[in-house]
């Protein structure tokens, strides 16, 4: 969407959701940031402030159903929203695990993954809908496109977090409301910061808040990047499991 002045955006306390936070922060723009770690929250609105944004905070934990739908009612209530970014989540992998993942990780990483976004997304389409205005971004990632053993649910609950995307934006389209899946590769992150194997193509976060700005204001149903890593995945996910199985069994696996 091309010039929103209403953007909602989660996980914005840092990461990816804190470069775009910056990133689209200027003169007559209204950002509602939610994050659950209050002082880094804060310290983000400041500096969009400081670029002439109106900015209002709100520590959610999106795995809060109520409270999120709560959030999501009240910023729109204030002003409409043009885009709302489903980006919080969380990483997790097998490092450092005797075996696969517990049952205790494995359902932590689709509660914050997965039904963190569905608590963002559920209150506010059916709004979008009725005033046949809007864009939902969903932050996937280039590891939703193969499942990699060294880091299943998180792979897993990005894949879901795509696929879903991918269908709302069909089954949207004739309502006005647009819908973009973005997935990136290796962002300069705290995320990022605890893996301790080499990264290829790593970007920096304010480089990657450039691409997924220009994508969402051009609508684009996909944004993924970097494209030399977009484009090893997809050859992946083309490719037969039984040749690239053992080969992705021997990757670093992720923290």
């Amino acid at each position: 969407m091309r010039d929103p002045r209403s953007i909602l955006i989660t996980g914005a306390s840092s990461g990816l959701g804190a470069a775009l936070a910056e990133g689209w922060a200027a003169s007559g723009r209204r950002l509602h940031l939610s994050g659950r770690n209050t002082d880094r929250l804060k310290a983000i609105a400041e500096a969009c402030r400081a670029r002439g944004a109106e900015v209002e905070v709100v520590a959610v934990d999106v795995t809060d159903r109520e409270a999120t739908r709560q959030m999501m009612h009240e910023a729109d209530d204030r002003m409409p929203l043009d885009v709302v970014v489903a980006n919080a989540g969380i990483s997790a992998g097998t490092a450092g695990l005797d075996g696969a993942e517990s049952e205790e990780q494995i359902r932590t990483v689709f509660d914050v993954n997965l039904d963190g976004v569905l608590n963002t997304i559920l209150p506010i389409l059916p709004r979008m809908e009725e005033r046949q205005h809007g864009q939902i971004a969903l932050m996937s990632s280039l590891a939703g496109y193969r499942g990699i053993p060294g880091a299943p649910a998180y792979c897993a609950s990005k894949a879901a977090v795509k696929v879903l995307g991918e269908g709302l934006r069909g089954a949207l389209m004739s309502k006005g409301v647009e819908v973009s899946v973005i997935c990136p590769g290796y962002v300069k992150t705290p995320m990022t910061d605890a893996n301790n194997f080499p990264m290829p193509f790593l970007m920096s976060s304010d480089r990657a808040a450039r691409i997924m700005i220009k994508g969402l204001a051009k609508g684009r149903a996909r944004i993924a990047y970097p494209w030399p890593t977009a484009s090893m995945v997809w050859l992946l996910q083309a490719l037969p499991p039984g040749l690239v199985d053992g080969v992705l069994a021997r990757l670093p696996k992720k923290s």
